[in-house]
């Protein structure tokens, strides 16, 4: 037992260090992609590993025809709709700053829980929720993305709430089937409502360099495919709670591989209120993790 919750936290770990990362490939991808195209390409072939492990381990394909629409539903908010906010907003704003808006999404989920569920807050959650949206306010507050292109923090506010939204959808569902099943039907799905939006961008195909390839393909196979399934690997062995910590961890390294790579520079306010809206979302989750 105690082999397997090491190995399952070493996967945690790996997934924070692929998803941190994410945001690096689709900034440098969105260079020659159009916003829904690189959705379109990653998701697509995402989809197709997908498969291959389904069949490998054996997990049925079978979708209950009682599930098509909370299902379709489910992938058109978490997947179509949540990477069209994603993408438009890293195309505007710089990687790490999109991380770290990204990162409130479990604060924004436990505020959702108060405000329509009712749910009773503790002091220190609303401690951790105050916390993350005066650390938010701090990024804002000194980024030139905030002048020069506001509606990127817009994008990002979105994709977050599209994200609360998919949540509370794919709950239900996750009760009837596997983890990876869910996965594997809500990219096929997602994929498909990408279509209309690609085909919108018109986007040449013909003409993308090597380095942007080869960044959405990274996009496909870790970031969705491979990271989808460690992660949902370390959420059966290590349950909700412990895995959280480790998405704690994915505005950290897009931070770090943002400087070092990219070049990326936050101000000194930025990065206080970064750390400040980490540990916002760390106290707001640690009543659930203790529970």
């Amino acid at each position: 037992m105690r082999q397997r919750n090491r190995a399952a936290s070493l996967f945690g770990v790996i997934v924070a260090v692929i998803w941190g990362m994410t945001f690096l490939s689709i900034k440098v991808a969105l260079r020659e992609f159009g916003p829904m195209s690189l959705s379109l390409f990653r998701f697509t072939l995402a989809s197709a590993l997908l498969a291959v492990l389904m069949a490998g381990t054996k997990t049925s394909f079978h979708l209950a025809p009682r599930d098509i629409v909370p299902m379709s539903l489910s992938a058109f908010i978490g997947v179509t709709l949540y990477f069209y906010f994603e993408n438009n907003g890293v195309l505007r704003l710089t990687a790490s700053e999109s991380s770290l808006i990204v990162g409130t999404i479990p604060v924004v989920t436990i505020l959702a829980e108060i405000l329509f569920f009712r749910a009773r807050p503790d002091k220190l959650v609303v401690l951790g929720i105050g916390l993350s949206f005066v650390g938010v306010a701090l990024i804002v507050l000194r980024s030139e993305s905030a002048t020069s292109s506001p509606i990127g923090y817009l994008f990002m506010g979105g994709a977050a709430l599209s994200w609360v939204a998919y949540g509370f959808i794919t709950a239900p569902l996750s009760e009837r089937y596997p983890m990876l099943a869910i996965t594997f039907w809500q990219m096929v799905l997602g994929a498909i409502g990408c279509v209309p939006f690609a085909f919108v961008e018109q986007q040449d195909w013909g003409r993308l360099s090597a380095v942007v390839l080869l960044n959405a393909s990274f996009l496909g196979i870790f970031g969705s495919a491979i990271g989808y399934w460690l992660y949902v690997i370390a959420l059966e062995h290590l349950g909700p709670g412990k895995s959280s910590v480790f998405i704690n961890l994915i505005p950290v390294v897009s931070v770090i591989a943002s400087f070092v790579i990219l070049g990326e520079r936050l101000s000194a306010l930025q990065i206080l209120g970064g750390a400040i809206a980490i540990l916002g979302v760390y106290l707001a989750g640690k009543p659930a993790r203790k529970r």
